[in-house]
């Protein structure tokens, strides 16, 4: 059985923290609502560098090349060095959560495999299980970083290939490890603090959080597997043009198009009844839908759930272009009222968010982005040529959307059932809209 071995581990801090920097950093509704979820677990797969590239890189190995410009990536990212702090508030019994920006670092692992290719991550129907190792914090919850680093990274070498694990971070670390110099204090540096929502929360938010009262039990239910779904720049445009052409609109954006027709052939292939109710849960980001917007730059989770339901006949008698425009409605109505309404509601009535509420037979959820940067991360040896993530926050239904190596693709990478995916691969309509 194929093993990992881990060759060391060191805690990275900031190489020189900026002058002026937020220590304390309070935690958003959005923040909060995760505390019960497991850690983003993202990586990506590249070649090894050349000889010749190893010696470009002037350092007396790729690990700590990359030691040292993520330590210096930290300077910009300085939170990521911190610490989650819980404090109890004895007046009303509640619990407060912020990072502590301390510069107590974060973990660094080296790992390796003696007999694991490329081939043998990309080429099988189902990711194997081994790729679950090569990530850290399996299990971990967001809470339980008052504890534990904010940021694991982990580099396991293949037999044939090195990969390391994320997007803005990932993008401004695999720049300063190419050797550009970047500023902390430059022009548009990461934004920490939180003045964006004076007037709407006051810091520190008290919730009813209980440590004690979390259960370590954590349930899977079913055995899922987990493949790739790729979609070609032409066959997106086909399906768009298709949904569109239905509904006589144009609004339909290609990912609404993807994910229409994804959540037709899942419900398909689960051989519901008729009249049972199926459920489509969509991660929609909120920045530019605050007034006034987000900047660019801020630091922070801002979603909310757009939540879908129909039955299972009304779902498959219908079109492509309807069950699209569905979910273009349902994004649509995450207005700025409804943004500032769900702010105001959790400040007085919190939500913590658990994925038992989601992980029924009966629902999809779709998250990640397709305009993330993925493969721009060039640590100095040549762009990715995979991305993959870890067992966090998996259960059957849930599909994460990446760019796709080719300018204009999407990859989906979808957790559902053995049988689930066998009955999708086994349906017509649905692998011709994948590229070939």
């Amino acid at each position: 059985m194929t093993q990992i071995r881990f060759i060391s581990t060191s805690t990275i801090q900031a190489a020189a923290s900026p002058k002026e920097l937020t220590r304390r950093i309070d935690l958003t509704p959005w923040n909060l609502q995760l505390l019960l979820v497991d850690h983003i677990q993202k990586g990506l797969l590249f070649f090894k560098p050349t000889p010749s590239q190893e010696k470009e890189l002037q350092a007396s190995s790729v690990i700590d090349h990359l030691k040292n410009s993520l330590s210096r990536t930290l300077d910009i990212f300085y939170p990521l060095a911190g610490r989650l702090v819980m404090v109890e508030n004895d007046d009303d019994k509640t619990t407060s959560f912020f990072v502590d920006c301390n510069n107590l670092g974060a973990q660094f692992v080296h790992a390796v495999t003696d007999d694991v290719t490329v081939a043998d991550i990309l080429d099988p129907m189902y990711v194997p299980d081994i790729v679950n190792s090569f990530f850290l914090m399996n299990g971990v919850l967001y809470y339980q970083g008052i504890s534990k680093p904010l940021l694991a990274v982990q580099v396991a070498e293949l037999v044939d290939v090195d990969g390391s694990p994320f997007w803005h971070f990932f993008n401004t670390w695999s720049e300063i490890s190419r050797g550009n110099n970047i500023d902390p204090t430059s022009q548009s540096p990461p934004i920490f603090q939180r003045c964006y929502f004076d007037g709407i929360i006051d810091f520190p938010l008290h919730i009813p959080f209980h440590q004690n009262e979390i259960s370590d039990e954590r349930s899977f239910p079913t055995p899922l597997k987990q493949n790739f779904f790729h979609f070609s720049k032409e066959k997106i445009a086909q399906l768009k043009a298709k949904a569109n052409a239905e509904m006589g609109t144009t609004p339909i954006s290609s990912l609404q198009a993807v994910m229409g027709h994804l959540w037709q052939a899942v419900v398909c292939s689960r051989h519901y009844k008729d009249s049972q109710e199926v459920h489509y849960h969509l991660l929609v980001g909120v920045r530019q839908r605050i007034q006034p917007p987000l900047p660019a730059e801020y630091e922070g989770n801002a979603v909310l759930y757009g939540n879908l339901t129909t039955t299972v006949d009304n779902l498959l008698e219908h079109g492509l272009g309807w069950v699209a425009w569905q979910i273009n409605k349902t994004i649509a109505s995450q207005t700025a009222e409804e943004v500032k309404k769900y702010i105001e509601d959790w400040v007085n009535s919190p939500k913590i968010f658990k994925f038992s509420a989601v992980t029924s037979t009966n629902a999809m959820i779709t998250g990640s982005s397709p305009r993330f940067n993925v493969y721009g991360n060039d640590f100095g040896w040549g762009s990715p040529i995979a991305v993959r993530s870890g067992v966090g926050n998996k259960y059957d239904g849930k599909f994460t959307v990446f760019p796709g190596i080719e300018e204009g693709s999407m990859d989906f990478e979808a957790c559902l059932s053995p049988e689930t995916l066998q009955a999708m691969a086994d349906d017509k309509e649905f692998m011709e809209a994948l590229a070939s």
